[in-house]
């Protein structure tokens, strides 16, 4: 039961983020965007640290190989993972005419929506690879840990929502079916848990590959996408302060609740 309600956390944050297009006006305003931006990047770099890279090291201790490997290998194959799937997926980013990936036919909205749900594929990993190694027990990884990362995931999943639900509304989309779109972008988040829950429930001792794994899909995504569009243009610094808060707050979570 506590798990199946850590796994919705994240996913009822995108709901009430996307839900914002029923109280906001027509268009976000630009300071705003680049706030949630940085907040949103400043959460993902603070639980890549606290609740996935720190906890993959202290498992590695007592394994015949340098604690450092697990976490280094699993770090760089979620960075290539996330890659390739920036590769060979057809998508949009917020505030750019140019699609990436492939070719394709898609609509502009899909593509942004495609975007998002890139995003949302390595914090859906990461929550259930937490959640794993609580049920797995020894693993240092308790159900305060858990939801601590949980609530952070959620919390930069509410502007997340929002970022997505709003442009689409921008572009003339109608507010429910932007809600819809913004909806279904976070529908991703609970799946790509389940599904880790299982797989790391058959290889128990992978975990602290898979805890860095998740986090170097993270860092990615905070890398390549959230950070600069957070610093294009004007009002960049306001971006780099939300990035601080986004980090405090995630830190505090975790030490106060891990």
């Amino acid at each position: 039961m506590y798990t199946a309600l850590g796994l919705l956390i994240p996913f009822a944050g995108t709901t009430l983020g996307a839900a914002m297009v029923f109280l906001m006006r027509s268009k976000m305003s630009t300071r705003i965007e680049k706030a949630l931006l940085g907040f949103a990047s400043g959460v993902m770099i603070a639980a890549s640290i606290w609740s996935l890279l720190i906890p993959a090291i202290e498992m590695s201790a007592d394994r015949k190989v340098p604690s450092w490997f697990p976490p280094s290998i699993g770090f760089l194959l979620g960075m290539g993972f996330l890659l390739l799937l920036d590769t060979v997926t057809p998508h949009l980013h917020l505030n750019s005419s140019t699609p990436e990936g492939p070719k394709s036919n898609l609509k502009k909205t899909t593509m942004l929506v495609f975007a998002v749900t890139l995003h949302n594929i390595p914090e859906g990993m990461a929550v259930g690879v937490t959640f794993a190694g609580m049920l797995a027990g020894e693993t240092g990884i308790t159900l305060a840990g858990a939801f601590a990362l949980s609530i952070g995931i959620a919390i930069q999943n509410f502007p997340e929502g929002t970022i997505i639900s709003m442009p689409l509304k921008s572009e003339g989309m109608s507010k429910p079916k932007a809600f819809f779109y913004g909806v279904i972008s976070g529908v991703v988040e609970p799946i790509s848990a389940l599904i880790t829950i299982l797989f790391v429930g058959v290889v128990v001792p992978a975990l602290p590959y898979i805890l860095a794994f998740a986090a170097g899909a993270m860092i990615y995504v905070v890398v390549e996408e959230l950070i600069p569009e957070a610093q294009s243009g004007k009002h960049s610094n306001i971006g780099t302060i939300g990035v601080a808060f986004g980090f405090v707050i995630m830190m505090i979570l975790d030490v106060a609740l891990g």
